[in-house]
């Protein structure tokens, strides 16, 4: 088994809070991880119909049972239980430490239990695929340490940059040593039949499947909702509805473009990223790692992958802030922004093996323009060396 970083995180927010909720995507290892962070508890699962009747039915009872903490997996399948979970963790007497853990892949809807039941009470985690770390069996570089030198580590062994792009993150595929394309096709299918029929009604399916193809290959470009909506052949209400519930099942997410101003027009629409790159190879018709090396997405599927590096390595720290991207009216542009105790950081993405000397020139430009701001600079690149370009380190693809 794969150790994932969020583990320690899981068990130092046991020690405070009374609930633990745990959520992502479907097959991200939300089940796996939660019975082995916490092998002594009782397990059920609500996808179970007995199970979920029993706590629908009679949500005294089915809580009752347990006599030791226990994780109910797939929650949001009851959501009676949760104003019955408040009353057992408010009880007189009770002591400090986890009571319940509740995992979902339906984000929005326990989420929205929560906020009327469970507010104050419980801590909020989010797990997404494997990072590229945890597969390497190391931990995350600290963002803090970005513009400088990192320590330097091997690259995966046995794989290139492409093999790792189209085969994606998600524990499956790398635990069955399944083969991407079949594994993420039938996930796909699968999320679309189950996620986006259970929370939305969408009476045409092939309609949806469009929608999400077309964001696909808006992948890492800023977004423009109305546009969107016109090559969709929908209403711009539902092209922001449907973009929510790929947001709520962890397939996509809005950057939202950096505030400060430095005497520029920004840009203020939000970037449109995808959350793995093996998902995003299949919707953009990847169909094997060498097609990578020509295909017209390649560098939005690089800026996927590290996009999602840098939200793992956020959310197994149990930080929760904003990844941007910064963009000026005259299209210079910085993929990443970080907000760090240390001040900004920018950070720019090439999917090339080699870079042009002027590679790192608009970090230069965004160092100076953010001046005392800046925290540091550095660049991400498919090569394998890691040095320093004036103010900005150089980093290869495999230290995220």
């Amino acid at each position: 088994m794969i150790a994932r970083h969020l583990a320690e995180t899981l068990r130092n927010l046991a020690r405070i809070f009374p609930v633990i909720t745990l959520t992502g995507p479907w097959q991200s290892g939300k089940t796996t991880l939660a019975r082995a962070t916490f092998p002594e508890f009782d397990y059920v699962c609500l996808e179970i119909p007995e199970e979920r009747r029993y706590a629908m039915d009679d949500p005294r009872g089915f809580l009752g049972r347990f006599k030791r903490p226990a994780v109910i997996d797939e929650a949001q399948y009851a959501p009676e239980l949760f104003s019955y979970i408040q009353g057992l963790v408010d009880a007189p007497g009770e002591g400090e430490g986890v009571r319940f853990v509740l995992t979902g892949s339906q984000h929005f809807l326990l989420l929205e239990r929560i906020s009327q039941s469970l507010a104050g009470r419980v801590a909020v985690t989010h797990l997404l695929p494997f990072s590229l770390a945890e597969i390497c069996a190391r931990p995350h570089p600290d963002p803090e340490d970005f513009g400088g030198p990192l320590d330097p580590v091997s690259p995966p062994a046995d794989t290139d940059l492409f093999e790792v792009l189209f085969r994606g993150f998600y524990p499956r595929i790398h635990d069955q040593d399944v083969a991407p394309e079949v594994w993420l096709r039938n996930y796909y299918e699968t999320y679309i039949q189950r996620d986006v029929r259970s929370v939305l009604n969408v009476g045409d399916l092939d309609a949806f499947d469009r929608f999400v193809r077309l964001c696909a290959g808006r992948a890492g470009q800023v977004l423009n909702l109305s546009a969107l909506a016109g090559d969709a052949g929908i209403t711009h209400t539902t092209a922001r509805r449907w973009l929510s519930v790929l947001e709520t099942g962890f397939i996509v997410r809005r950057t939202p473009p950096h505030h400060r101003n430095f005497g520029k027009r920004l840009v203020k629409s939000p970037k449109l990223h995808f959350l793995d790159p093996g998902l995003l190879c299949y919707l953009l018709g990847v169909r094997e790692p060498a097609d990578l090396h020509h295909h017209a997405g390649r560098g939005a599927i690089f800026e996927t992958f590290v996009f999602a590096e840098l939200l793992k390595n956020r959310l197994h720290r149990d930080d929760h802030g904003t990844i941007y991207f910064w963009r000026d009216s005259r299209g210079r542009e910085v993929d990443f922004v970080l907000e760090g105790r240390k001040g900004l950081i920018g950070i720019e993405t090439k999917s090339s093996f080699t870079l042009a000397s002027d590679a790192g020139r608009v970090l230069e430009q965004w160092g100076e323009m953010a001046g005392a701001a800046c925290g540091g600079t550095c660049l991400v690149y498919g090569g394998d060396v890691q040095r320093m370009w004036k103010n900005a380190a150089i980093y290869p693809w495999y230290v995220l």
